[in-house]
């Protein structure tokens, strides 16, 4: 009942169905953003995890909702190692003095992807599949549900306080009964094509965040023709504005153009991003027989994922650069380019609808439990780092398989040749929106009346990481000793440039980039030094690249780490 009064706006009611049926046809996405009139959700984050959790409110929060069981808000991040599953309650106590909600994450969980296979085969940590495999997230994800919903009833016998005085996790077999609200987080650019006339079946697979169309198109293993990747990357070059993110040979904008040249995309198909997927499987009930309107499924998105897709974010609408390129006879000559693209575009943390009914009886879930706009990793990241009101100037490094950075600017900057981009950072109603200085409340706070306020997460992501450790080698147990014996005064002599494969796409989109990793010391612990030495100076020439692109401030005033590099101490 608590989460059912969560109205939305007048402008928006049509829209506020589950993702099934007919979707309102418009090249301006059907929920429209401009400066003051974000202000009309409430997001919460987690502070542990790459989560964007949210509850809408007319003028109204969590506080002012009643119900039996504390407030409670499920989030997934798909990352590039595996999946993760938050589940957040709002904790007894306010933070002091900031007007924030404090919440505790009660239960965590995770899987791993398998290294390599078909997406079938069991991984490490309980079985993920393969990363690149759509059943196998939606598999994931439905294993954290089951595993929250039923795990030993031993767990409830720690619902009372713990020894520092925090709430404990409550019984497992109630965990779920009072979410509001469910985010899912996706790697950038990761897409595959589904027919949405079909229940949303799957029809061509996953294209990951660092496929390249033209370098896979030429790769001796792909067996395809490279005309098409060429063809696509013509049309980019062509219609997309310069520096523009979309033209990006690892975008999903490319992937799309690539995917129509190599077979045309027929009625039904819609391109979807990792994050949509899930989302779109939690709201469906199962396929039912014939072909009517009840396997109808409506893909929405979200600013974030559709960022390299296209989508101009400043505008908030599909630009007619993209529809041109899409439908015109010298271009891909679609009939009608919306067809292929999410028919709803939403803020991070809006919600899109509720989940099905088989889905809620399945996992112990409210049958008005929400689903809303997800992000991407590198973005939920930042949230769960920074949350909500963070200063211009805060960054954050993702140290995970792959490197990313953010940084929260009060301008727009963007260069497809250095990969840097910049996303939307959405107006919190409650009181966030970035760019807060000490002392300047109330001059912030008619900026925001105005509407003229606005903030960018702009920043990258490279090729390097945590990945390369394991691709030469190194234990758990190994980082950890040789680790200590670093010198973090002394700058290691070697300088690497830690890819495990070839091609770069920050801080310089270079897809011929190669690795460097030699010469190879003798001593491990000097070897280490080198690589952790090598990803330090790729995530400081990234800051560095961002302000010489325009960012304010041109360096970031702080800098949050996050992701399991971070839990390295010496590094």
């Amino acid at each position: 009942a608590a989460a059912a009064a969560t109205p939305a706006p007048p402008s928006t009611a049509s829209e506020a169905s589950p993702l099934r049926g007919d979707a309102r046809r418009s090249r301006r996405a059907p929920i429209v953003h401009r400066r003051k009139t974000i202000i009309t959700n409430l997001l919460q984050f987690s502070p542990l995890l790459a989560v964007v959790l949210m509850t809408r409110s007319s003028g109204m929060s969590v506080d002012g909702l009643s119900s039996p069981s504390p407030a409670r808000f499920v989030g997934f991040d798909l990352g590039t190692s595996g999946a993760r599953m938050s589940v957040i309650e709002r904790s007894s106590s306010s933070s002091s003095g900031s007007g924030g909600s404090k919440y505790t994450e009660i239960h965590s969980d995770s899987i791993l992807w398998s290294k390599e296979g078909d997406g079938r085969e069991g991984g490490n940590d309980g079985g993920g599949g393969s990363y690149d495999d759509a059943e196998a997230w939606e598999d994931a994800v439905r294993t954290l549900l089951g595993r929250a919903s039923s795990s030993s009833a031993s767990a409830s016998s720690s619902s009372s306080s713990s020894s520092d005085g925090s709430s404990a996790a409550p019984p497992h077999d109630d965990l779920l009964s009072s979410v509001r609200s469910i985010c899912v987080s996706g790697t950038s650019a990761s897409c595959l094509i589904v027919d949405a006339k079909d229940a949303g079946r799957i029809v061509r697979p996953a294209r990951m965040y660092d496929y390249d169309v033209v370098a896979r198109s030429q790769s001796s293993s792909s067996g395809g023709d490279p005309s098409h990747a060429l063809r696509a990357m013509d049309l980019l070059d062509r219609y997309a504005p310069p520096q523009h993110t979309a033209r990006a040979r690892t975008g999903a904008l490319a992937k799309l153009l690539a995917w129509h040249c190599e077979s045309p995309l027929r009625r039904g198909e819609v391109l979807c991003h990792q994050a949509d997927y899930v989302t779109m499987r939690l709201a469906s009930d199962p396929k039912k027989c014939g072909s009517g309107p009840d396997n109808v499924r409506a893909i929405s998105s979200d600013w974030h994922n559709c960022l390299k897709l296209g989508y101009d974010v400043r505008e908030l609408e599909w630009p007619e650069w993209m529809i041109s390129c899409l439908e015109d006879k010298d271009g891909a000559g679609l009939e009608d380019a919306l067809s292929v693209l999410p028919s709803r575009v939403v803020s991070p943390g809006e919600p899109i609808g509720t989940i099905s009914a088989s889905v809620a009886s399945e996992y112990g879930l409210p049958s008005n439990c929400m689903l809303v706009g997800g992000t991407t990793d590198s973005n939920a990241a930042f949230f769960a780092a920074a949350g909500a009101d963070p200063k211009f100037g805060t960054a954050v490094t993702s140290l995970g398989s792959t490197l990313a950075i953010k940084q929260l600017s009060s301008n727009f900057v963007e260069d497809a040749d250095r990969g840097v981009y910049s996303h939307r950072f959405p107006v919190f109603a409650n009181g966030g929106g970035g760019g807060g200085k000490d002392g300047d409340d109330d001059d912030d706070a008619a900026e925001e009346e105005e509407g003229e306020s606005e903030a960018w997460l702009i920043g990258g992501a490279s090729n390097v990481g945590c990945a390369v450790l394991r691709q030469q080698g190194f234990s758990t147990d190994e980082l950890l000793t040789l680790s200590e014996r670093i010198d973090p005064s002394s700058d290691s002599p070697l300088s690497y440039y830690p890819l495990t494969k070839t091609g770069e796409r920050f801080p310089d989109a270079d897809p011929d980039r190669q690795p460097r990793l030699e010469p190879i010391p003798d001593d491990r612990s000097e070897y280490l030094h080198g690589l952790l030495q090598g990803i330090g100076d790729v995530e400081r020439e990234g800051y560095r690249v961002l302000g010489d692109l325009g960012a304010v401030p041109p360096l970031p005033v702080r800098v949050l780490s996050c992701g399991g590099g971070a839990r390295n101490a010496m590094w």
